[in-house]
């Protein structure tokens, strides 16, 4: 029989002390989502709401792409939703997490689920781990630092220029990318990885200026993985 899930503050500030790390590598994201963002017209207290209730950089920049005058409301929403598909494979994920937290705080909880505290969260799940805290003590430092981050991207777009390839539009790629090393298992996560990667290289040329490899990495490797994992336990 497993254990309970229980949420505990020496859980929480371990979280805590996780997220300091991947808050810095968020930062210069968030930076440079706040610089597009007053670019694009909007005002200090549209870019801080925006950034508290959505609180997805990659499906706000989809959005603020498509951002003109009158805004294509309808087109905008569907873009950053397509973006966001991501999350309807993550978040069931953490099910043995979520199933042992009371409705509201279950909910509540999804609404900073990044995928950053996912990584995490999903290592130490993995690990026997059972203390939601941990979840809760990353994503609330990361909101946090986003929410600073693109503010001051915002207040700075005024006397700040950058070029396309200045190393902060990196920073948010070099802190994905890190993140896939606690979610390394050994060799039987190498095909169902090599199909994601694929999958989603052919369909960003395909479909190029569009967000669906995304989706269409995530699922064709999900659906790789589940079918290797039922072959084995055959």
């Amino acid at each position: 029989m497993e254990a309970p899930i229980t949420f505990t503050s020496a859980g929480f500030w371990r979280g805590v002390r996780r997220s300091l790390p991947l808050v810095a590598g968020l930062s210069p994201f968030g930076f440079v989502v706040g610089l597009i963002t007053q670019h694009h017209g909007l005002s200090v207290a549209q870019c801080m709401t925006m950034n508290a209730f959505v609180y997805a950089g990659a499906s706000e920049l989809v959005a603020l792409a498509n951002w003109t005058h009158p805004a294509p409301i309808l087109a905008a929403a569907f873009a950053a939703l397509v973006v966001n598909l991501r999350f309807a494979l993550m978040g069931p994920v953490l099910a043995p997490w979520l199933s042992g937290i009371k409705t509201v705080p279950r909910y509540a909880s999804l609404a900073v689920l990044v995928d950053h505290s996912w990584a995490i969260s999903v290592t130490d799940m993995r690990n026997g781990g059972r203390d939601f805290g941990l979840y809760i003590g990353i994503s609330v430092p990361l909101w946090l630092g986003w929410m600073v981050a693109t503010t001051a991207g915002f207040l700075s777009a005024s006397t700040l220029q950058l070029p396309s390839n200045h190393p902060l539009f990196f920073g948010a790629l070099a802190a994905f990318v890190a993140l896939l090393v606690p979610l390394w298992r050994g060799k039987n996560d190498i095909l169902p990885w090599l199909v994601a990667a694929g999958v989603a290289v052919m369909v960003a040329h395909a479909v190029p200026h569009t967000s669906w490899y995304i989706v269409s990495g995530a699922i064709s490797g999900c659906i790789t993985g589940a079918l290797l994992e039922t072959k084995r336990h055959e």
